[in-house]
């Protein structure tokens, strides 16, 4: 039988209906399009878990109780090789400072070293050539980037202005003024250090940023914002999460989907071996008709969760994507496979059994 021929008679086969194509299609489409999405949407809601944690510091640590090396702690932003988004910065308390338009209000202010300020900002370029302010400081004396601020202690330029909200965060910073002084005048309180994905290893380097002999035996570890969970291993999240069996799922879908289409059909293929069809025909013809339904079916899922996971998705619609695909493919594969293996164990001596049980 001529290759032309096969792929005539598969194809007249799905526009006829014989093949069932419509309805197999569909059964293709549901099944891998509902676990994909039920895929995407698991990573989607681990990665937001992720980025709320991000957003609110939770994986900010910072070394208490003793006293800091401030150019030390600033050079803890190299130790990631700038390939994790490490910044790390100093703090320490400073004087209070009263604005001249409330004489009889005076508020905190914190001298802290340029990778704080670069922390805090979220921006490696951050100006550090005045003094910083959160944002409610900003809207109640009407400051802006630029504004100059005059206090009792002198003239202060602000550099810009930051968001501290109420998120379970360290709240010294969220009404104060952030001053920015050089790594090297005298020492410091406490050294941040933001970094994702975590290393593992920051924690034993906050230790390193400790002035040798000066009495830090007491110093630890602590997390910025202690509303989350400190043992949080996104990672683990990901690899343990329930969807991660969707393509096993998906494939045993498809491998059901495939046996029914070509089980329901076996009476017909045997007759057509009897007639003279050659089994190499025959598998041909079934390959082509399964991969026409079961291919258009895949592609519009996968393209359905593209949609999905370009529009959801809060930082890597890639990883999304590569997460639920792998179920519409699992069925796919389980649809052919299936399909040419049922196919092949077809004979045509079962044609008289076949049609007793019809």
């Amino acid at each position: 039988m001529r290759l032309g021929s096969v792929l005539s008679e598969a194809l007249r086969n799905i526009g006829s209906g014989v093949s069932r194509a419509f309805a197999m299609f569909l059964a293709v489409l549901l099944s891998g399009t509902l676990l994909g999405g039920y895929e995407a949407m698991t990573v989607i809601d681990l990665e937001s878990q992720a980025v709320q944690r991000i957003n609110a510091y939770a994986d900010v640590n910072a070394i208490v109780g003793g006293t800091v090396d401030g150019t030390a702690c600033d050079r803890l932003s190299d130790a990631g090789d700038g390939m994790t988004g490490t910044l790390a910065g100093a703090m320490r308390a400073g004087e209070q400072v009263v604005p001249l338009a409330t004489p009889g209000k005076d508020i905190s202010s914190y001298d802290v070293t340029p990778g704080m300020i670069r922390l805090i900002a979220g921006n490696a370029k951050a100006d550090v050539s005045g003094v910083w302010v959160p944002r409610d400081v900003a809207k109640d004396f009407g400051l802006a980037v630029g504004s100059a601020l005059r206090t009792r202690e002198g003239t202060m330029r602000v550099a810009g202005v930051f968001d501290w909200p109420n998120d379970g965060r360290d709240t010294r910073f969220a009404y104060a003024f952030i001053v920015p002084v050089s790594a090297s005048a005298s020492t410091f309180d406490e050294c941040w250090v933001k970094q994702w994905p975590s290393d593992g290893q920051m924690e034993n380097l906050l230790y390193a940023t400790l002035v040798a002999g000066s009495g830090s035996s007491n110093a630890g570890v602590t997390q910025v914002n202690k509303g989350f969970d400190a043992h949080y291993d996104a990672r683990a999240s990901y690899v343990n999460r329930s969807t991660r069996w969707m393509p096993w799922v998906g494939l045993a879908i498809g491998v059901l989907v495939g046996v029914f289409g070509v089980r329901r059909r076996r009476l017909e293929y045997a007759g057509a071996l009897h007639s003279g069809q050659s089994k190499g025909a025959q598998l041909l013809g079934i390959g082509v008709e399964t991969g026409v339904w079961a291919g258009l079916a895949t592609f519009a899922s996968c393209a359905l969760l593209l949609a999905y996971a370009v529009r959801m998705s809060r930082s890597d619609w890639v990883a999304v994507l590569a997460a639920a695909v792998r179920t519409p493919l699992a069925v796919f594969a389980g649809v052919m496979v299936a399909s040419l293996l049922v196919g092949l164990l077809i004979r045509e001596s079962q044609l008289f059994r076949f049609f007793k049980k019809r």
